[in-house]
């Protein structure tokens, strides 16, 4: 049974979903003291916060049986991440759990300020009726400049292509095939983006780099009445550079939820009737509130039961868009990664992972991480997890190399190729596809070519290639009470392979058996369960 520590407060359907699963014993103490908290942690495997209790190196020294803390919210202020990874500790937050809402508000703001729908709204509550005072503009054919292009910059886009509008975004942190997935014209500069943007909406996080991005040096190379949105973090635009925007019409309008100064009732914007604002309420629905307990909890049993962790915040950063596209690799990595030892038992010098066609021209970083978790884990068992398999292999001598491929692996849109090299500097190769219906496949393995489903069990088997193999191999596990489901023969000059799936574990007693064929040179067992 794993122990959860519930320590603030979560959505009680997702409290209940937790205490139902059967591996699982939960213990809620909402509000409890620094002190409890250090005096029990060593008894738990996993812990649920908010923002008020701190993670840091003094808890995680003690808490000897932590495997993970799941963050109920997108911040991690406080929770030391370097000090949790040192640990072996996965650190997961919830960024998904109200990224729609964050992307609606920032779309609701743009449409309410260009189109004057709150004063107009007051205007006619006032009694009054008039409509040539509210004029406006409409999204249509309009450029929208989206600054961090994001998950939440991402959704904006997707939704305001649906608006007709041409998109152009600024994010020198990511890749350009995210640009090209996001139509969106790639801004070298933020200068770029701010003299081609009619409408500006900004989705970075709150750093040195991004606070007062537009402010008072840079205000005037923007176009001439652009609108401008924040439902990021108040700061990000210089309020008092917005405000002079606004009065001398450089500015048409601004839209915001977030504040430099929150809670506040008072702020020079305010006195704008051509200013939209909410006090932050991005966040403020019942879907998100909801998805905030749903999804700390289901990152918390999948880190509990040795799954993915999509959420974690140390391992590399991924959108939901883009999780959908590599979880089907991400497990295939990790089972190719498993072969090695189970068929060598030389230690591992390098280890180059490279990526074709389709699956190169995306974000890859979890999948190498959970591709080198299933190349350690055949030797050092539970000590490895996906959040401090690099670090381990760089400790044990091993040099991981990246390189991906524009183009195909022979006729495969797509392959994850594993090359490794031991000490005695032999090469080992395996590789591996995604086919129909997200089925795993292995395609090549010691350069010879096979193209079959992988299976928790199999066995590989190096044979003469000579009549009656075949025979004799099915002979043997028939004896021994196992089931073939499968099989794939390679040749190449004068080697032979042969790959089977079975119904069950291979035991020693048969492996031996086949070992002693006249016709074997080798057999292994697979194990590739995860």
């Amino acid at each position: 049974m794993y122990k959860v520590l519930v320590g603030e407060y979560i959505d009680d359907e997702a409290v209940a979903g937790l205490q139902k699963a059967r591996d699982v014993k939960v213990d809620v103490k909402v509000g409890i003291s620094r002190k409890e908290i250090l005096e029990i942690i060593h008894e738990y495997d996993a812990l649920i916060v908010r923002s008020v209790i701190k993670v840091d190196k003094e808890l995680l020294d003690k808490a000897k049986n932590l495997k993970i803390v799941g963050r109920a919210g997108n911040g991690t202020d406080n929770i030391n991440i370097p000090e949790a990874t040192a640990h072996g500790v996965i650190v997961a937050n919830t960024p998904d759990s109200n990224t729609v809402s964050a992307c609606e508000i920032a779309i609701g703001l743009m449409i309410a300020s260009s189109r004057n729908i709150v004063a107009a709204n007051n205007f006619i509550k006032s009694g009054k009726w008039e409509r040539e005072i509210f004029v406006g503009n409409e999204l249509f054919e309009k450029t929208l400049g989206i600054i961090g292009l994001g998950r939440i910059g991402g959704l904006v886009a997707t939704r305001m292509k649906a608006f007709g509008m041409k998109l152009v975004a600024y994010d020198p942190y990511i890749s350009d095939e995210r640009f090209k997935r996001y139509s969106c014209e790639k801004a070298k500069t933020l200068d770029e983006l701010m003299e081609k943007a009619d409408v500006i909406t900004i989705h970075t996080p709150k750093t040195k780099e991004t606070v007062d991005m537009i402010n008072a040096e840079n205000i005037h190379k923007l176009k001439d009445g652009v609108r401008l949105v924040n439902a990021a973090r108040g700061g990000l635009f210089n309020e008092e550079a917005v405000a002079e925007g606004l009065r001398n019409g450089k500015i048409a309008s601004f839209g915001y939820d977030v504040h430099a100064v929150e809670p506040r009732s008072e702020c020079v914007l305010y006195e704008f009737d051509n200013v939209v604002t909410t006090p932050h309420i991005g966040a403020t629905t019942y879907e998100a509130q909801r998805n905030v307990g749903t999804q700390v909890v289901k990152q918390v049993l999948n880190g509990l039961r040795g799954e993915i962790v999509e959420t974690a915040v140390n391992l590399p950063a991924i959108g939901r868009e883009e999780f959908l596209i590599v979880k089907p690799y991400i497990n295939l990595a990790e089972k190719l990664g498993k072969i090695y030892f189970q068929i060598e038992k030389t230690p591992i010098t390098n280890v180059a992972i490279n990526y074709y066609g389709e699956i190169a021209e995306q974000e890859t970083a979890l999948v190498d991480s959970t591709a080198i978790k299933g190349i350690l884990e055949p030797v050092l068992k539970e000590e490895v997890n996906y959040i401090n398999s690099k670090p381990l292999a760089e400790k044990r001598g091993i040099n991981i190399s990246i390189n991906k491929k524009d183009h195909k692996y022979k006729n495969y849109s797509s392959a994850i190729e594993f090359v490794i090299t031991n000490e005695e500097g032999k090469k080992i190769y395996v590789v591996g596809t995604i086919g129909m219906n997200n089925e795993e496949r292995i395609i090549s393995i010691k350069n010879h070519d096979v193209d079959m489903a992988i299976s928790d069990n199999m066995i590989y088997l190096g044979n003469e290639d000579v009549p009656g193999v075949i025979g004799a191999v099915g002979a043997t596990l028939g004896r021994g009470n196992i089931n073939i489901a499968t099989m794939n023969v390679g040749r190449r000059e004068n080697s032979a392979i042969m790959l089977l799936t079975v119904d069950s574990e291979v035991g020693r007693r048969a492996l031996k058996a086949l070992r002693e064929l006249s016709q074997i040179k080798w057999a292994h067992y697979l194990d590739l369960t995860i």
